[in-house]
């Protein structure tokens, strides 16, 4: 009976310190996810000019622009995948990795190869495990992202586009990542770069807002070469915030139901080692009533 409550004692003990652990994981995580919305709210007015600029130029102009033509045949489709560093996060990488083979397994079925690129460690490491090839992996930058590393991957992207499908490149891209949605929701979605397909600019739901007439100085395709380049940045920027926003925010919700759960394997071992110690001391007692018992017959 003495062992039976010194494992229970010990389970209690692991409880609490995993509880701990824990506990701190989901307060760092809070901490972290309030600069990680500031980064993105910060970031979303230059996003949204530098949409409606090129919006603008596609749609009011004739330029036939290599990143905003659809190409006759794609070969080569590349999937971006944003991951993270980190685990501990509930199911924030595997839906998003589900995500992105799911959408590989479409492409295949329309007819075209599809190349990998990784963001986060998690990503590599599924992608290793399982033997599958990918064109390029970064990491170490998912927790607070810096601009260089969505120039970095901008520039590879943009340069495989150029490339083409027939020179081992690429003829499309698609991005997929985790968005921001709640604290409680981070949901996987999956986005085409190139050939440009712009989903915010030139949004004429508002009456009140007069469009203007555009003229292009010097001409339409020299802004779309200067602007191209900056657009697809503030998009992969924007994904890799919005993945540290929702790693962050699904990291806290994982910590505090694992906080949670401690709680209740403290109660239900401090339950069982009580009860384990009341029936001790019930055997004890029967011991000594019954011992007091011999002697009184033996009288």
């Amino acid at each position: 009976m003495g062992a039976q409550l010194r494992v229970y004692k010990q389970k209690i003990n692991s409880a609490q310190t995993t509880k701990k652990i824990t506990k701190a994981m989901e307060l760092i995580a809070a901490s972290r996810i309030q600069k990680a919305m500031a980064r993105v709210r910060a970031a979303s007015p230059f996003a949204r000019a530098v949409t409606r600029a090129v919006s603008a130029v596609a749609t009011h102009s004739t330029v036939d622009h290599p990143l905003t033509t659809e190409r006759a045949e794609i070969r080569r489709s590349a999937v971006v995948i944003f991951a993270s560093d980190r685990g501990l996060a509930g199911a924030f990488n595997s839906q998003i990795l589900r995500e992105g083979l799911e959408l590989s397994t479409l492409l295949r079925s329309q007819g075209k190869d599809v190349a990998y690129y990784l963001i986060g460690r998690k990503a590599v490491g599924y992608f290793q495990f399982r033997r599958m090839a990918s064109e390029a992996e970064w990491t170490g930058d998912t927790d607070a992202p810096h601009f260089r590393t969505a120039e970095e991957i901008s520039a590879t992207l943009i340069d495989a586009y150029e490339r083409g499908g027939d020179n081992g490149g690429v003829d499309e891209i698609h991005l997929v990542s985790n968005r921001f949605v709640s604290m409680m929701t981070q949901s996987p979605e999956s986005v085409r770069l190139l050939p440009l397909e712009v989903v915010e600019g030139d949004d004429r739901a508002s009456d009140r807002e007069l469009y203007p007439l555009y003229d292009f100085e010097p001409d339409p395709e020299t802004v779309l070469d200067a602007l191209l380049p900056v657009y697809i940045q503030s998009r992969v920027f924007n994904a890799l915030l919005q993945s540290s926003a929702a790693k962050h925010a699904a990291t806290q919700k994982a910590m505090k139901s694992a906080s949670d759960n401690a709680d209740k394997l403290i109660t239900d071992y401090t339950r069982l080692r009580n009860n384990a110690r009341q029936a001790e001391i019930t055997q004890q007692i029967a011991e000594i009533v019954g011992g007091a018992d011999a002697l009184a017959s033996g009288k």
